[in-house]
C-alpha cells in the first residue's frame, strides 16, 4: 500500500510556545511527535511506501524513515497537489493522511480501509456520540447535516485513476475546508441553500462528489473517533497532551 502525508503546516503564538516548534507535525504528544505517530500507524496498517510533503525540519525528522520526501510549496493547496501526485499513476490506490492526528492508530486506519469498496474514493466519518464518549470535554468538533452530527476524519482512500479528477477541484476545496458553507457554495447555490436550511444530507454529498469526479465516492460511517481528532488549535493540542 502506498501512502502520503502532508506535513507542511505551521503554527505560531500560543500553539508554537506549547509545542516548542513552529511545525505542527513535529509537535510532541505524550512522548512522540504527531508525524511519528502517523508514520508508525500507516506502517502497522500495511503501508510499504510512504511519502511525506514538508520543509527542511520535517525532512531532518523523517527522511531516513520514509521512501520518498517531497519539498513543500508555499501554500497548503499546492502541497495538497504535490501529495496527490507523490507517486506515479500506475494503477495503484493511494492512502492520503494529514499529520495532525494525535490519537491515530493502525487499528483505526485498518478498520476504515476494510470497509472501503474497490475503486471507491472514501473518507471516514465518526458519529458524534462516539467521538464525545471517546473524548469527553474535548474542543468542539463536527458538522451537522440534515440533523445528523458527524466528525470527518483525516485519512482518505483514493482509488487508482482518482488523482487528476481530484486535483482539478482540490485547491478550491482546500481553501474552504474549515468553513462548510463555503464548501457547499463551491458546488452550487442550491447545495449552499440546502446546507444553510439544514436539508443537506450525507448521501446527497456522496452523489454530488461521485458525479463531479466520475468516481464512486463514499463517506464511511461509524469509523473510529481516533481518525477524526485533529490538533488544529492550541486548545486541541493541550487536550491531546493531557488526555490519553
Amino acid at each position: 500500500m502506498r501512502a502520503v502525508i502532508t506535513a507542511g503546516g505551521r503554527v505560531g503564538g500560543e500553539y508554537a510556545a506549547l509545542a516548542g516548534t513552529f511545525v505542527k507535525a513535529l509537535a510532541p504528544v505524550r512522548g512522540a511527535t504527531m508525524l511519528e505517530r502517523i508514520i508508525g500507524a500507516l506502517r502497522a496498517a500495511g503501508a510499504t511506501q510512504i511519502a511525506v510533503v514538508g520543509g527542511n525540519e520535517v525532512r531532518a525528522a523523517c527522511a531516513s524513515g520514509v521512501e520518498r520526501f517531497i519539498e513543500e510549496a508555499e501554500s497548503g493547496g499546492a502541497n495538497l497537489l504535490r501529495a496527490l501526485r507523490a507517486w506515479p499513476s500506475d494503477g495503484a490506490p493511494l492512502l492520503y493522511a494529514t499529520s495532525d492526528l494525535p490519537y491515530i492508530t493502525s487499528e483505526a486506519i485498518a478498520g476504515f480501509l476494510r470497509r472501503v469498496p474497490e475503486r471507491t474514493l472514501a473518507l471516514p466519518l465518526a458519529e458524534f456520540s462516539d467521538f464525545a464518549t471517546r473524548f469527553p470535554a474535548a474542543p468542539p468538533f463536527g458538522i451537522t447535516l440534515c440533523g445528523e452530527r458527524v466528525v470527518n476524519g483525516g485519512v482518505f482512500s483514493l482509488p487508482a485513476g482518482s488523482v487528476e479528477p481530484l486535483a482539478r477541484l482540490a485547491t478550491r476545496f482546500f481553501d474552504a475546508r474549515k468553513k462548510p458553507w463555503r464548501m457547499a457554495s463551491l458546488v452550487s447555490p442550491t447545495v449552499l441553500f440546502r446546507y444553510l436550511t439544514g436539508r443537506l444530507h450525507i448521501a446527497e454529498l456522496e452523489r454530488l462528489a461521485s458525479r463531479a469526479l466520475g468516481i464512486p465516492a463514499l463517506a464511511v460511517r461509524g469509523c473510529a473517533p481516533e481518525l477524526a481528532f485533529d490538533a488544529d488549535t492550541p486548545f486541541d493540542y493541550r487536550y491531546a497532551c493531557a488526555h490519553a
